[in-house]
């Protein structure tokens, strides 16, 4: 499985950036997939995930509200729609999946492949 994110930007507080994760594979309707975020001296933590159907969601407290996880299983692909961001939203995301499972929880240890990593800066 190869995951690639993209879509991270440098965006003022307040504003909005929507982050996304091609897949491959052909049987991506049946990864359960995860965004974490990695800050500057800071360990990796999670942010979102989505189950394979994409009916079941989780966020980290501090997301709620504002950010938003989806899936496009015709596009493989995995959305995350982050509103109202705030500086301490700045890190690197990426976005992960764990095979075998509905839903893929909140330890990163759990999940099976990872992407490279996005930069998303929010200036104050």
């Amino acid at each position: 499985v190869q995951l690639q994110a993209s879509g991270g930007g440098l965006v003022q507080a307040g504003g909005s950036l929507r982050l996304s994760c091609a897949a491959s594979g052909r049987t991506f309707s049946t990864y359960a997939m995860g965004w974490f975020r990695q800050a500057p001296g800071k360990e990796r933590e999670f942010v979102a995930a989505v189950s394979w159907s994409g009916r079941s969601t989780g966020y980290q407290d501090s997301v709620k509200g504002r950010f938003t996880i989806s899936r496009d299983n015709a596009k493989n692909t995995v959305y995350l729609q982050m509103n109202s961001l705030k500086p301490e939203d700045t890190a690197v995301y990426y976005c992960a999946c764990r095979l075998g499972t509905y839903y893929g929880g909140t330890s990163a240890d759990l999940y099976d492949y990872w992407g490279q990593g996005t930069l998303v800066t929010v200036s104050s």
